[in-house]
């Protein structure tokens, strides 16, 4: 009689021959394709025998402040300097500001031909009794002769010339013209006279400009502004 398998038989033996079949086949990493070996899949990208770098990452942070270092010890002691040389004593004193004082006096054309007298003047109130005056004279002077002579322009305070420390005057002297062609010189030239006067008191001064003769000489034909703008500047200054 024929002897019939159970279903278990069947299958134990189905299950053997399956992994048989295993054993057998190659590895399907070995196995090629039409286009070649694949790579593994972790295998690095190489290009022209350098690598590609991947991008960048994230930065990090800033990390905590670290603490206190150990405080460094004590430096040495300075020595003393060399003693100074004893001082002056000074008395301080404060003294008021000062305001500009001055005033100008001006003519267009004096034309004024005398050779002795005053010219022109021109008043000014002083501030201050310890102040000194700076004054000038500016315009066209002119002297003419046929002999050797010589004229002074100088400055009066309330009439009197400056003391404090000298006269302010200016002279032009003229040596002798040419007879033979009976002429002479007749040049007018803008001048000026100028300088400082102290010991003068504080209010109105006359202050004026005088023509006169030099010492020891004849006058000759003197002519003050003329043609040209002369002008008296008188400043207070301090001392």
């Amino acid at each position: 009689p024929r002897t019939m398998r159970s279903p278990p038989a069947a299958a134990a033996s189905a299950s053997l021959l399956l992994v048989a079949l295993l054993l057998v086949a190659p590895p399907l990493g070995d196995s090629e394709s039409p286009k070649g070996k694949q790579k593994p899949l972790r295998q690095r990208e190489v290009y022209n025998g350098m690598c590609l770098q991947g991008p960048g990452g994230v930065p990090g942070r800033d990390g905590n402040p670290g603490i206190n270092g150990i405080p460094g010890t004590p430096g040495i002691p300075g020595r003393d300097g060399l003693k100074g040389e004893k001082g002056e004593c000074m008395r301080e004193s404060i003294e008021e500001s000062w305001t500009p004082n001055f005033k100008q006096c001006s003519w267009s054309a004096l034309n004024y031909g005398i050779d002795l007298g005053k010219i022109a003047e021109c008043t000014f109130t002083k501030m201050r009794s310890n102040s000194a005056l700076r004054v000038l004279f500016s315009g066209s002077l002119r002297l003419k002769c046929k002999n050797a002579c010589c004229q002074r322009w100088y400055f009066t305070f309330n009439g009197a010339e400056c003391s404090g420390p000298l006269p302010i005057e200016a002279i032009i002297y003229l040596d002798q013209g040419s007879p033979e062609l009976n002429s002479t010189i007749n040049i007018h030239r803008t001048s000026s006279v100028e300088g400082l006067c102290e010991g003068i008191s504080a209010g109105l001064v006359d202050v004026a400009i005088w023509v006169g003769t030099c010492a020891d000489y004849p006058r000759g034909d003197a002519s003050t502004g003329w043609n040209s703008v002369s002008r008296i500047i008188i400043e207070e200054l301090p001392k």
